[in-house]
């Protein structure tokens, strides 16, 4: 494994890091404080070509590898966790399962335009006593002529209060086993709940989503047959867990920078508190768990890209690195002192936003119980 940047990827990350310095981080505490959707920033991101980059050419994307992505992401969270999450969700989970599975009609009606940020694209699995474990869904579909009777509510539903279309998990047939439909949000039967408050990522809506015997027609089962859910969402979810440690490291980074700019400038006893021995190691562990984490989520991206064995890889990059980040927001606090619990300053923001990557794609409980499995296999 190389770890020099190819000149693709070298120009991929001045894109984005340059966007990210000039658009993002300067809007980053407006945008967390109007607790409202960057819609205008998500859009010119997908001008770039950021959320389509993983997809084919012939389909509108770019067709980057994994590894270029996340180098272009990590930027986007280094100035915004709100806005590196708003495109991480758009570009994979949001619209992923349309690519891969919907018909020409879908694809042209809602897929083409939410590569480009047009339509906005939500993910309903989590339910109000089903998380990690899947088994637990009750959310039913029952068939009837032309389509299915869709019955059941959905927590933690990300983008739900803006989105156009949800892929939907629910259980069918008498086997009970996982389908995925799509649903459009002026189908009948679908109801968009409360905003759900959170302590960070403000920018991100967060709703419930219940089905109340929501009509979907055939041609919106997304399953090539009933039943095949967790197979497709399996071969997704490697590349969730990367992309979210990738997100780790953009907001570590953020921390890190502040720390040592802080650092620099603040005065105690005469000279600047970076020559004090107690913050040069804070601010040395920190950039020595950055760095680590940095490797283990490229190696990771680079097991996928190869097509080589990675879901262990991928629970790990995600395990590591989300953690990693955030140890490293705190110890950004703690080099700020009082100022790292004002809202004056940014680290406040990395701190709380920090916390919604230890959830998505899998919570470091599950994820060490998925390696440790691996491991005995």
């Amino acid at each position: 494994m190389d770890f020099t940047l190819s000149e693709e990827q070298q120009a991929v990350r001045d894109t984005f890091a340059r966007f990210t310095d000039e658009r993002i981080v300067p809007a980053a505490e407006a945008i967390d404080e109007s607790h409202a959707y960057p819609r205008k920033i998500i859009e010119d991101l997908a001008g770039l070509g950021f959320i389509s980059m993983r997809y084919p050419e012939e389909d509108g994307g770019s067709g980057v590898d994994l590894q270029t992505f996340c180098i272009a992401l990590r930027e986007i969270a280094r100035g915004s966790l709100s806005v590196g999450g708003c495109v991480a969700m758009q570009s994979l989970m949001g619209t992923k399962f349309l690519h891969m599975l919907g018909n020409d009609d879908i694809k042209e009606r809602l897929f083409a335009p939410a590569i480009q940020a047009k339509k906005i694209g939500a993910i309903c699995m989590t339910e109000p006593n089903s998380g990690s474990d899947l088994g637990g869904m009750t959310t039913n579909a029952v068939k009837v002529d032309g389509g299915y009777r869709l019955n059941g509510q959905k927590m933690w539903v990300t983008a739900a209060p803006i989105a156009d279309f949800f892929t939907v998990f629910a259980k069918t047939g008498e086997d009970q086993k996982i389908t995925i439909f799509l649903v459009e949000k002026d189908f009948e039967g679908l109801v968009i709940g409360k905003t759900i408050e959170k302590m960070g990522v403000w920018a991100l809506p967060t709703s419930e989503v219940a089905f109340n015997d929501c009509f979907v027609p055939d041609s919106h089962r997304l399953s090539v047959e009933e039943g095949d859910g967790t197979a497709h969402l399996r071969k997704l979810l490697a590349e969730i867990r990367i992309i979210t440690a990738a997100m780790g490291l953009g907001v570590g980074q953020a921390a890190l920078d502040a720390a040592v700019a802080y650092a620099a400038e603040r005065v105690q006893f005469g000279k600047p508190i970076n020559r004090f021995q107690a913050i040069q190691m804070k601010l040395a562990e920190m950039a020595t768990e950055l760095e680590a984490a940095t490797h283990i989520v490229s190696r990771a991206a680079w097991l996928k890209d190869t097509g080589l064995p990675h879901h262990k890889e991928a629970s790990m990059a995600k395990l590591f690195a989300t953690e990693a980040a955030a140890t490293i927001c705190d110890k950004a606090a703690r080099v700020l002192a009082s100022y790292g619990y004002a809202m004056e300053y940014p680290v406040q923001r990395y701190l709380r936003d920090v916390r919604f990557l230890l959830i998505g794609g899998g919570t470091s409980e599950i994820l060490k119980l998925i390696i440790a499995k691996e491991l005995s296999a």
